[in-house]
């Protein structure tokens, strides 16, 4: 089998035209990629240098096929390819065939650094919520001299990223002031980013980012993919910060009731196309995007197990691809565990995750989850 031709990056921008669309075919039907036949280590080693298949998202991965997903009103039709068959429909005249063969580059192609981070390896992003009401830690870090400490002690442990909270996202949260946001943040991110760590600042209001950056964040982590606040967008462009793009069903005091999609993973990948489309086209590069499918938020039991089935689909996007599943409470399985008992979950979901080419975990547990990584690593033959 010949390597897939790349095509430039802008003949899949193209065909993401807004927020309920992925890659549009022709009319109504829109089509997707997604990897199959995963391989590691020795395997995909030789499976590449054999024309067999392809890296995915240029890292220690392979992909020897793909599930084609064609969608339009009428619903979904799916059909598994080897990759030589997908080679040669890509090798065709029609538009179609130039799809496949953009997305097909897309998938394959190298991601550069995020945020300075080289992503041939794992990274780690610790979350630090300065927060009375977060699910999972509220109240654990009441001043900002315990946050600090709590940070340090999370880059310490092996965290690339400290991910810093002001107002908790979790189901049926009600939103805080921007006031009050801030004030619990600016001294956190300011201790931190002087202490050397690379701190991102988790918001979706522009006021706070904007100051956040100005006391020290690298970068944005946004729940609403720059989509809550009219004049985020032009900040994060602005100021040329890489961004988190996540997404969410609603809004935390609703995302919960009753959440309802189509086909979840698909209309998700949707949706990030379109906010990914909005970012390139407001300046900010695909380079410094990185992407989250939002698991927990405004997502059922079994969404939640279906998006990270089929995570590999987003790297059709082109960007870093985030998972945060961290003690969400799917990851207690049929038990009925409080959040700080969901450990053996949330690794789970994490080595599922990285076996899908996510490159960047957002987690509470550093510690745990770099052992969990390393025994991992070394079990894919990655060394």
């Amino acid at each position: 089998m010949s390597p897939v031709r790349a095509r430039p990056a802008s003949a899949i921008e193209t065909r993401s035209p807004g927020p309920d669309r992925g890659f549009a075919l022709s009319g109504t039907q829109s089509l997707y990629l997604r990897p199959t036949g995963l391989l590691s280590g020795a395997a995909a080693t030789a499976a590449r240098d054999a024309k067999l298949a392809l890296p995915l998202a240029g890292g220690p991965f392979a992909f020897t096929g793909c599930e084609i997903l064609r969608r339009d009103p009428e619903g979904t039709r799916r059909e598994l390819l080897p990759l030589a068959e997908l080679d040669r429909r890509a090798r065709g005249t029609g538009e179609e065939s130039r799809l496949i063969q953009s997305i097909l580059a897309r998938l394959a192609s190298p991601r550069p650094p995020f945020a300075g981070l080289g992503l041939e390896r794992p990274r780690v992003m610790g979350i630090v919520n300065v927060t009375p009401d977060s699910f999972s830690d509220g109240g654990d870090h009441p001043t900002p001299e315990a946050a600090i400490a709590h940070g340090k002690a999370l880059i310490a442990a092996g965290a690339a990223i400290v991910d810093v909270g002001g107002e908790s996202t979790r189901p049926g949260a009600e939103p805080v002031s921007s006031a009050d946001e801030l004030a619990r943040v600016r001294p956190v991110v300011e201790g931190l980013a002087r202490a050397g760590a690379m701190v991102s600042i988790d918001t979706r209001r522009a006021a706070v980012m904007a100051a956040a950056l100005d006391a020290g964040a690298s970068l944005v982590n946004d729940v609403t993919a720059l989509a809550g606040d009219p004049a985020s967008l032009a900040l994060v462009a602005a100021r040329g910060v890489p961004v988190v793009l996540m997404h969410m069903r609603g809004e935390p005091r609703t995302m919960q009731d009753d959440p309802r999609y189509d086909d979840v993973a698909l209309d998700v990948f949707d949706f990030l196309a379109g906010r990914v489309a909005a970012c390139v086209a407001s300046g900010i590069p695909r380079a410094r995007i990185a992407i989250d499918p939002g698991l927990g938020f405004g997502k059922s039991f079994a969404h939640n197990h279906q998006l990270l089935e089929r995570l590999a689909l987003f790297h059709g996007l082109g960007c870093a691809l985030l998972v945060g599943a961290s003690r969400k409470s799917f990851t207690a399985g049929a038990a009925k565990l409080a959040p700080k008992a969901r450990l053996g979950g949330s690794l789970a979901a994490a080595l599922a995750a990285l076996g899908q080419g996510a490159q960047i975990l957002r987690v509470h547990d550093v510690v745990e989850t770099r052992q969990a990584i390393e025994i991992w690593r070394g079990a894919q033959g990655l060394g």
